[in-house]
């Protein structure tokens, strides 16, 4: 009897899909790490999830949210696609009070974290022809879910030595007619950069100009501790339309909950004219929801967490950036070009030439995580070659533990001159 022949096979796009993700990029190099053989405990400075250390821990008024939610049998139910009201109108409520005109109920879409978000957006603009616009370095996950979308997507550059600025020359030379959206994040992932309102004005003229809305990714919203405010993409929705994702998972310290929104900023209503805001709604008429339980909770979430809880984690950013951006300078071989001022991350640069035996950046971390049992992101992995993406949420003993440890890798690889 012959072999039996199917008509199923694997999926090699998922594989190559799958490669792009923090998760498996991450999972690859922790396979390297054995701490019996190390004796040294793991330090994880590889994602944004400060969430295991007791400084980081939510607000008690975030859980008793949640229990209320719960305890209340109000929620158990199946949610609307785009959210129930309450939230959607919570979520509104916090957005418009940092914007010259209201958002209003119907223009918040409820997704299952920033992730789910960011499929949805994918999938609302794909079509056959068009292209869109990616920073360089950008969040893998855009990356990821680009593989599934009919979408061209080009990159336009952040530059370092101007604070991680947008590249505007670059992206005026990439944009076409065909171009239907330009991604940016503010506070920066991977770069911790915080872009100033002049520069954010320029970007939505050139939005305007080349005819493409904004997708502003503004999950680490208000997480900033430097000298420049955070400003959200859509005070400038009267130029170019902004598509402004959100999440609960950085500002509240709650990645596990998977609960983020889109918000339409566009005070001249063209994404409702050109059926953009349809097509959201019948997108997520399809897909995922949050859990009812805790769009039930967000509400009291909003309301209720005291201010203190969000300047006592700023403060432990600052400190952390503060620290890890003078000790950095310790380490040979290595460049942090520019102080973070928001999110949780910095990119540095890695003189690879100056090493013995180290190729390239997904090397480095990998004979890191090896010898000292020490998780740094891989720059390629976010677009930026023979770069790191280093974390610093972490309490001060494990963060200056973690430099001494990078330190101390990058003297013992360098080369002897």
């Amino acid at each position: 009897m012959g072999k039996q022949e199917w008509g199923f096979q694997e999926n090699h796009e998922l594989h190559a899909a799958a490669a792009f993700t923090i998760r498996n990029i991450l999972e690859s190099i922790m396979g390297n790490i054995d701490e019996k053989r190390s004796g040294k405990p793991k330090i994880h400075l590889g994602h944004g999830d400060p969430s295991v250390y007791p400084c980081f821990r939510t607000s008690t008024s975030v859980e008793d949210a949640l229990v209320e939610s719960i305890r209340s049998a109000k929620f158990n139910c199946y949610p609307a696609g785009v959210g129930i009201d309450p939230a959607r109108s919570a979520i509104a409520e916090l957005l418009s009070k940092d914007l010259p005109y209201k958002i209003e109920t119907d223009d918040v879409f409820l997704t299952a974290g920033g992730n789910h978000a960011i499929e949805i957006l994918l999938t609302v603009l794909g079509h056959p022809g068009a292209n869109i616009l990616f920073p360089r370095p950008n969040y893998p996950v855009y990356e990821a879910r680009a593989r599934f979308s009919p979408l061209e997507v080009r990159h336009y550059d952040l530059l370092p030595e101007k604070g991680w600025e947008v590249d505007l020359d670059g992206v005026k030379a990439l944009a076409d007619s065909n171009t239907v959206a330009i991604v940016l994040i503010n506070p920066g992932n991977p770069c911790g950069n915080v872009f100033t309102f002049d520069h954010m004005q320029k970007i939505a003229e050139t939005a305007r100009e080349i005819g493409m809305l904004i997708i502003s990714d503004e999950v680490y919203a208000h997480q900033v501790f430097a000298d420049k405010p955070f400003i959200p993409m859509g005070v400038l929705g009267d130029i170019a339309p902004v598509l402004t994702l959100g999440s609960l998972s950085k500002r509240w310290i709650v990645p596990g909950w998977r609960f983020g929104w889109i918000a339409i900023t566009d005070p001249t209503s063209i994404l409702q004219q050109t059926g953009v805001a349809g097509s959201l709604k019948s997108c997520l008429t399809i897909s995922a929801d949050p859990p009812t339980v805790i769009q039930g909770a967000i509400p009291h979430v909003i309301k209720n967490t005291p201010e203190s809880f969000f300047l006592n984690i700023n403060k432990l950013l600052k400190e952390a950036a503060d620290m890890f951006f003078e000790k950095i300078k310790e380490v040979p071989n290595v460049t942090c070009p520019h102080k973070p001022e928001g999110s949780m991350f910095a990119m540095v640069k890695l003189n690879i030439p100056a090493f013995e035996d180290i190729v390239d950046d997904t090397d480095f971390c990998t004979k890191l995580a090896k010898e000292e049992c020490m998780v740094l992101f891989p720059g390629d992995a976010v677009c930026l070659k023979n770069w790191v993406r280093v974390s610093f949420a972490t309490e001060p003993k494990v963060l200056d533990d973690a430099i001494e440890r990078m330190k101390a890798f990058c003297m013992r690889h360098a080369k002897h001159m």
